[in-house]
């Protein structure tokens, strides 16, 4: 079964449908009202993943946090303005979360196009498949007919997006609480098979990690952690990179699982679904992604398309911003 036709019918099952309605996304959305709005984004990312690779996974990123906070409803890409704090500056984002010169980009240019017509929540959708698609993962369509938040939740952010040291048990629960199974946890977790992420995230994992790992007679686990904490002491430069994927860490494809099994995830969290998995639904998924590249594209596209329906604004709610960054006015 294809990717696209495993996506329609998962998405038969949440009540997503083909039609307008009091919160329906749809197919086709602005097909009459910006017909030009797929070609303008694409040429966007396109340029942006030209120039910087990585800004790839950055994009698709800002799509996670923006609809782990109180759904998706662009509310991430608010700035601070009348006495509401961004959401930028909660810890997960602070110095880390990145692109929105990107998504402001894309934004400006549909407002010259088809002007107070496509939401920022709609765009972050449209992006992060095709930055996705551009460095060689799944297509899928993408269901619109979401409306911009009015407001933004520091707090949510701090509390409701994933910490890189989670435990699994953390990892599980967090994901439950946006109607995320624990299949969605594993698939939307290969998003590390591209990017880099910043010494403050994997830190702990290094140090904790490496002086209980066991007898190593090849030298593989040594000199992975050894490489990290050479790019990451045990103090300060906090803002060093190291890639989520060694192995090909400017592609989409299924080498973060393969790391996995070998003991070289990055982050915590990342080596959590397995050193944590007792019961070993997490590992098996684990291993079939690492076989078996289809699968794993299959199931990351019905897991995104599933994300990016939690609590959307649609028809009265919200609204359709002129630039990202504010609420209109």
């Amino acid at each position: 079964m294809g990717v696209l036709l495993s996506v329609l019918l998962l998405l038969s099952l949440y009540g997503v449908g083909t039609s307008g309605g009091e919160g329906a996304l749809v197919l086709g959305y602005y097909q009459e009202k910006c017909p030009l709005l797929e070609e303008i984004v694409r040429h966007s990312v396109e340029r942006a993943v030209y120039r910087e690779p990585r800004m790839a996974a950055s994009l698709l990123r800002v799509h996670f946090h923006d609809c782990f906070v109180m759904g998706c409803d662009a509310s991430v890409l608010l700035d601070s303005f009348d006495g509401m704090v961004s959401e930028k500056q909660a810890v997960p984002n602070l110095n880390s979360l990145r692109g929105f010169e990107v998504i402001d980009e894309i934004k400006y240019n549909l407002e010259e196009a088809c002007p107070y017509t496509v939401s920022c929540a709609d765009i972050l959708a449209i992006v992060a498949r095709d930055a996705v698609e551009l460095r060689g993962g799944p297509r899928w369509e993408v269901w619109l007919g979401r409306r911009d938040s009015l407001k933004a939740s520091f707090d949510g952010a701090n509390k409701f997006i994933p910490a890189p040291n989670s435990s699994l048990e953390a990892l599980i629960a967090n994901f439950g609480q946006q109607g995320l199974d624990e299949r969605d946890l594993v698939a939307l977790s290969g998003s590390h098979t591209m990017g880099k992420a910043r010494c403050l995230s994997f830190r702990q994992g290094i140090y904790e990690e490496s002086t209980g790992r066991q007898y190593d007679p090849f030298q593989r686990y040594t000199t992975f952690y050894d490489t990290l904490q050479s790019i990451c002491p045990e103090t300060g430069s906090d803002n060093r990179l190291a890639s989520l994927d060694h192995v090909t860490p400017f592609e989409f494809d299924n080498h973060y699982f393969l790391n996995l099994l070998q003991g070289a995830g990055l982050l915590p969290s990342d080596n959590a679904l397995i050193n944590e998995d007792h019961e070993g639904v997490i590992s098996r998924l684990v291993w079939t992604y690492a076989s078996d590249t289809e699968a794993f594209f299959r199931d990351f596209a019905n897991s995104v398309v599933k994300m990016g329906n939690i609590n959307v604004l649609t028809e009265s709610g919200g609204e359709i911003r002129r630039t990202c960054r504010f609420i209109n006015t």
